[in-house]
C-alpha cells in the first residue's frame, strides 16, 4: 500500500454529510460519540458511555454517495464489509470472512424497528429494504449472543427514524449509468400522539455486466400512537418485490478479457444468460411493538411480528422455488434504579421466539422456466432463547454482565424419496455469556474491556443446500472474544477517536465449498484464530464561521490477522493459512465541508489490500483504490427544501471484484464492480 498516495488523497478529500436543518445545527459542532444515544446492548447511552465496540451510521452518512445503496457507507466503517456479487445480491460480514455467505447475509443477527428480521434458519434477505427504509444503522461487532441469541458474527440494528421526521411529503429521484433509476415518495402525516407514515420506492437498473439487471418495489407503512400518558404502541408494515439476474462468477482469464461479461456456457454446463439465471423474491412482513411504563423502575417493551417470502431461482444447475412462512416475538422487562450516591442500576431480562415453515422444491432448469421435479422438501424450525443483562453505573465506572440460553430445531423431510426420509438436528441449552467494564478516565475519555463467548448453529441453507450436498452432521460454530477500545475527545474537543482491538478464538468454523455447477456446500474446518485492530477518527478542522458550516476530516482503518489455527482436509493442511475473502488492510478517508449558503462537495476514497480467494492461499484478488464523489446544492425556503445533486463513483475506473466466491471450482472467483459510473438526483420536500 503507498502511505505516501494515501495521505495524498486523504489531504485532498472534501465531502460533506447532508442534514435535515435540526441535525445540520447539531452536527456541525458535535460528533457522534459525544450526543448520539445507541441502543445497542439496550445501553441507550451515548457511544462513548457503552463498553463496546459499535459503529453508528446515521442518514447523513447514508446520503453520501447515490441514494440507492447503503453498501458504500457501511464500507467506509471499520469492521464492516459488504459486498455485492451483482445489483441486490448483497453479502454482510462484521469482524469477518465471507466463508459462510455465498450469497445473502449469514451468522450476523439483524433487527428492524424492534422486529427479529433475520428468520428462524437463520438467514437475512437484506435485499429485501430498499435505500429509504433505513434512517440509521447500529453495528455491534463481536459476539452478540447475550442479548440477541446465537451467533457469532455480530448484530445490526435498522431503524426506519420516520417518527423523528417532520410531518409533510417528499419526493425522491436518482438517475444514472446503466439504465439506473430509483424514485421515492414519503408521506408523513400525524401528531405526536398518533402518526402515519407511507413510503413507496422504486428502482431499476440494467447492470454493469451481462445478465445484471436489477427491479425493486418497496411499500411501506408505519403507524405510532400513544396509549394513555406513558405508554406507546407501534407498527411496521412493508411489501417486497425484488428481481434480479444473476450474472455468475468468471475464471481470471474471462474477467481480464471481459469483466463485463456473464458466466459462459462450457461443455454440458449452461451460461447465467442461457439459464435465465435469476431471483424473483417477494416479502411480507408486519410487526407491533407495545412499550408500557409501569412505573419509575419497570418498562417492558414486547414486539410480534409475522412474515412470509416467496422465492424463485433459476439457476445454472436447477430451478428452486422456495415458501418461508414465520412468526415470532420478543420481550424485553427494564428495571432501573438510581441511588443516592449517584450509582445507577438496571436490569434487562426477556426472551424471543421464532417459528418457520419452508418449503422448498427443487426443479430442473429449463432456460428459466421450471421443468421436472428434482426434490420436494419440508423444513420446520424453530429458535428460542432467554437472556439476563445486569449494569451497574459508580464514580466513573460501569461493569455489565449478562448471558443467554439458547436452543434450535430443524426438521428435514424429504418427499420426494420413497419412502420419504427425515432428518431431526438440536442444538440445545448453549450459553452465551458476556462482561464488559468501562472506566470514564474523565468526560472526555473512555477506556473499556470485554469478554464474551458465542455460538452459532448452522443456517438451514448451509445444512441443506437446494440441489447440492447435503451436511445435516455439521457442527455449531463456537468462538471467544477478548476485547479492549478507547474512545474519546482530543486537542480542544476537535478530535475524536475509537479504536478497539480484539483476539477472536473459533472453533467449528463452517466453510462453504463450489462444486463445478456453482453450487454450494458446508463443512466445519477445524478452528481460527483472528486478530484485528479498528480505528476510527474524525477531526473538526474549523470552528463554525459565517461561511462554513463544517469542515472536518475523517478517516477509517480496519487491519486484520486472520489465520486458520487448525484445518486439515483429506490430504492437504490448511493450518496457518490466512482465512479467504479477508484483506488484512482496508481504509477509509474523507474530509466534510458545508456551507451555510448550501453548497456542498464529497469525496470518499477507500483502499482494500489483497484478498485471498481460497484455502490454500494460492489466489489473490488484486488490491484496489476507489474514489467516489457527490455535489450539490441544499436549501430550505420556509416550508419547503430543495436539495440538487450530482456525482460518480469509481472514478479511477478501476477494475475489482466486489463479491468474491470463495474457493470457487476451477478458480471461477470473480464478479466484477462497475466501472467509472455517474449519477444525478433531486429531493423536494414540503412540511406541513
Amino acid at each position: 500500500m503507498n502511505k505516501n498516495y494515501i495521505l495524498l488523497v486523504i489531504c485532498n478529500c472534501i465531502s460533506v454529510s447532508l442534514f435535515s436543518q435540526q441535525e445540520q445545527m447539531e452536527d456541525s459542532i458535535r460528533g457522534n460519540l459525544e450526543e448520539v444515544i445507541v441502543r445497542g446492548y439496550e445501553q441507550n447511552r451515548r457511544l462513548i458511555d457503552v463498553p463496546a465496540a459499535e459503529n453508528y451510521i446515521n442518514r447523513s452518512q447514508l446520503n453520501r454517495f447515490n441514494n440507492t445503496n447503503i453498501l458504500y457507507a457501511l464500507n467506509t466503517t471499520a469492521g464492516v464489509k459488504m459486498e455485492e456479487r451483482s445489483p441486490g445480491s448483497y453479502r454482510l460480514n462484521i469482524r469477518g470472512s465471507s466463508l459462510r455467505s455465498p450469497f445473502g447475509v449469514r451468522n450476523v443477527k439483524i433487527y428492524y424497528n424492534n422486529i427479529p428480521f433475520t428468520d428462524p434458519g437463520g438467514n437475512t434477505y437484506l435485499n429485501q429494504l430498499g435505500f429509504y427504509n433505513f434512517g440509521s444503522i447500529e453495528m455491534l461487532k463481536g459476539p452478540g449472543s447475550s442479548l440477541y441469541g446465537a451467533g457469532t458474527g455480530g448484530v445490526m440494528l435498522i431503524e426506519s427514524n420516520g417518527m423523528q421526521r417532520p410531518q409533510g411529503i417528499t419526493v425522491d429521484y436518482t438517475g444514472g449509468s446503466f439504465g439506473l433509476r430509483n424514485s421515492n415518495i414519503n408521506v408523513n402525516v400525524g401528531s405526536d400522539t398518533f402518526r402515519n407514515i407511507v413510503n413507496y420506492q422504486h428502482q431499476k437498473s440494467n447492470g454493469y455486466r451481462e445478465q445484471s439487471a436489477l427491479r425493486r418495489d418497496v411499500f411501506s407503512w408505519e403507524a405510532s400512537g400513544r396509549v394513555g400518558e406513558k405508554d406507546r404502541i407501534t407498527g411496521s408494515f412493508f411489501y417486497s418485490d425484488l428481481y434480479y439476474q444473476t450474472p455468475g462468477a468468471l475464471t481470471l482469464n474471462e474477467y481480464n478479457n471481459n469483466p463485463k461479461a456473464a458466466r459462459p456456457t462450457i461443455g454440458s454446463i449452461p451460461g447465467s444468460k442461457q439459464a435465465n439465471a435469476a431471483i424473483f423474491e417477494k416479502m411480507f412482513l408486519a410487526g407491533i411493538s407495545y412499550q408500557k411504563q409501569f412505573n419509575s423502575s419497570w418498562q417492558n417493551t414486547s414486539t410480534v411480528y409475522g412474515a412470509f417470502s416467496r422465492l424463485d431461482n433459476p439457476a445454472i444447475r436447477n430451478y428452486g422455488s422456495n415458501n418461508e412462512p414465520h412468526f415470532g416475538g420478543r420481550t424485553i422487562f427494564q428495571y432501573k434504579k438510581n441511588f443516592a450516591n449517584s450509582s445507577e442500576l438496571t436490569w434487562h431480562t426477556g426472551g424471543e421466539i421464532q417459528q418457520g415453515f419452508t418449503t422448498v422444491r427443487i426443479f430442473k432448469n429449463k432456460s428459466g422456466q421450471p421443468d421436472s421435479l428434482q426434490t420436494n422438501d419440508e423444513i420446520n424450525l424453530n429458535t428460542f432463547f432467554i437472556f439476563s443483562q445486569l449494569s451497574y453505573l459508580h464514580n466513573g465506572w460501569m461493569l455489565t454482565g449478562g448471558l443467554s440460553l439458547n436452543q434450535s430445531q430443524i426438521e428435514f423431510t424429504r418427499l420426494s424419496n420413497v419412502p420419504s426420509t427425515n432428518h431431526l438436528l438440536k442444538f440445545n441449552n448453549q450459553v452465551a455469556p458476556r462482561i464488559a467494564l468501562l472506566r470514564k478516565l474523565s468526560d472526555r475519555l473512555s477506556v473499556y474491556a470485554s469478554w464474551s463467548k458465542g455460538f452459532s448453529p448452522p443456517t438451514s441453507a448451509e445444512l441443506f443446500p437446494t440441489g447440492s450436498i447435503a451436511n445435516p452432521n455439521l457442527s455449531a460454530e463456537q468462538g471467544i472474544n477478548y476485547e479492549a477500545g478507547l474512545k474519546g475527545y482530543a486537542i480542544n474537543n476537535r478530535l475524536s477517536f475509537d479504536i478497539s482491538a480484539f483476539y477472536f478464538q473459533l472453533k467449528n468454523t463452517i466453510v462453504q465449498r463450489r462444486d463445478a455447477a456453482g453450487g454450494d456446500y458446508y463443512d466445519n474446518a477445524g478452528s481460527t484464530r483472528q486478530k484485528g485492530i479498528e480505528s476510527q477518527l474524525s477531526y473538526r478542522l474549523v470552528e463554525e464561521t459565517s461561511a462554513i458550516r463544517l469542515a472536518r476530516l475523517w478517516l477509517s482503518h480496519t487491519y486484520y490477522n486472520f489465520r486458520y489455527k487448525s484445518f486439515k482436509q483429506v490430504a492437504s493442511d490448511f493450518s496457518g493459512n490466512k482465512l479467504p475473502s479477508v484483506a488484512p488492510h482496508t481504509v477509509a478517508a474523507g474530509l466534510d465541508v458545508q456551507t451555510r449558503l448550501g453548497l456542498y462537495v464529497n469525496i470518499t476514497y477507500q483502499y482494500s489490500d489483497a484478498i485471498p480467494l481460497n484455502d490454500a492461499n494460492t489466489d489473490y484478488a488484486a488490491p484496489y483504490n476507489l474514489l467516489a464523489a457527490r455535489a450539490g446544492y441544499k436549501q430550505i425556503f420556509d416550508k419547503l427544501t430543495l436539495d440538487v445533486f450530482a456525482g460518480g463513483d469509481n472514478l479511477f475506473d478501476v477494475k475489482y471484484s466486489l463479491g468474491n466466491d470463495i474457493n470457487g471450482f476451477g478458480g471461477r472467483y470473480y464478479n466484477a464492480a462497475p466501472g467509472r459510473n455517474y449519477f444525478v438526483g433531486v429531493s423536494v420536500g414540503y412540511n406541513f
